[in-house]
């Protein structure tokens, strides 16, 4: 690409991105580092039932979907100096009954870390995947902002 392609560019996205457009417009992705991507695949796929929508041809990573985001599985220690080890950040998987869908995870296998919680405005219990990736079931049953 010649400097004068690359200068027209420039100036294009900085007329796109003027002080009342968003800089942020979404979230694509959340990634949960794995040291073993067909265990990750056989977890999310079966245990979860999330469609695999990709599997990465040159590295070990795979995406799921999950309605509103994509999740999607990743060996870094292939691609980075430092590998993470698991995620500390959860991830909330919207259910329509937090019970219900821990009760059929329970008898895939998952173990949860302590009852379900109450917090006032939804409904939530906490387990991990494989990698030990912190993860969440999450139903709200009060509408946001009130």
């Amino acid at each position: 690409m010649n400097s004068l392609h690359t200068r027209e560019l420039r100036r294009l996205d900085s007329q796109a991105m003027n002080t009342e457009s968003k800089l942020i417009t979404g979230v694509d992705f959340a990634m949960v580092p794995t040291t073993d991507i067909e265990r990750s695949v056989d977890f999310y796929e079966n245990t979860l039932g999330l469609p695999c929508t990709a599997r990465y041809g040159k590295v070990d990573g795979a995406e799921f979907d999950a309605g509103n985001l994509t999740v999607a599985a990743f060996d870094f220690s292939k691609v980075a100096k430092e590998a993470p080890s698991s995620n500390s950040g959860p991830i909330a998987f919207q259910v329509d009954d937090v019970a219900a869908a821990r009760e059929e995870l329970e008898s895939r296998g998952v173990q949860f870390q302590g009852d379900i919680v109450d917090s006032g405005v939804c409904h939530q219990t906490y387990f991990s995947d494989p990698d030990g990736n912190f993860l969440i079931l999450h139903h709200r049953y009060e509408p946001k902002g009130e």
